[in-house]
């Protein structure tokens, strides 16, 4: 009786972690942000490198991380052109000398300070274009492909994490079906 039950619950955990596994995520929803914000923490250019680079870059003890206007965090939030909601954020924090992704979720109705946090958004066919690489971060803002409101100077400064932040949004798979 017990090995037929250990079977059965087995197979039920099985099954549900296969449906679990299948089950798509959409671009930029909630579930998409929190992979996104766990795959930055496990990407050593934007954990270490933009967390690590000097200070005299950007002159005399300026650190990407420490732009935050006193709060401890800068925010990152992205959208799709086209779709009303839901735009995603990300809380990018100082933890223990690395630059780690504290949420990744839905707003969570804290204000941008547009001199220290990033507003990005694009069509899904340019998101796409980023995400893959085949299209350069730099020749994204300068022609429009990516829309982008925040400290552009800064951005530029640390153009080499940026592009790998921009390629981590091709990593997380996801549907791309018609905004709501």
């Amino acid at each position: 009786m017990l090995k037929k039950m250990s079977s059965a619950v087995l197979g039920g955990v099985v099954l549900g972690l296969l449906s679990t596994s299948t089950m798509a995520v959409e671009f930029m929803d909630e579930m998409w942000a929190k992979q996104v914000c766990a795959a930055w923490n496990n990407e050593a250019v934007l954990t270490e490198k933009l967390a690590q680079m000097p200070e005299d870059m950007f002159g005399e003890g300026y650190q990407w991380i420490k732009n935050d206007a006193g709060r401890g965090y800068k925010i990152i939030t992205l959208s799709r052109d086209g779709c009303k909601a839901p735009k995603i954020q990300l809380n990018i924090a100082e933890k223990k000398g690395k630059t780690i992704c504290l949420y990744g979720g839905k707003l969570d109705g804290k204000k941008l300070k547009m001199d220290v946090d990033y507003y990005m958004h694009a069509t899904d066919e340019n998101w796409t274009c980023m995400g893959s690489g085949g299209c350069g971060v730099m020749g994204s803002m300068m022609t429009g492909k990516l829309k982008f409101e925040g400290p552009k100077l800064e951005a530029m400064k640390v153009m080499d994490p940026f592009a790998s932040f921009l390629k981590l949004t091709g990593k997380i798979e996801a549907t791309k079906t018609a905004c709501k």
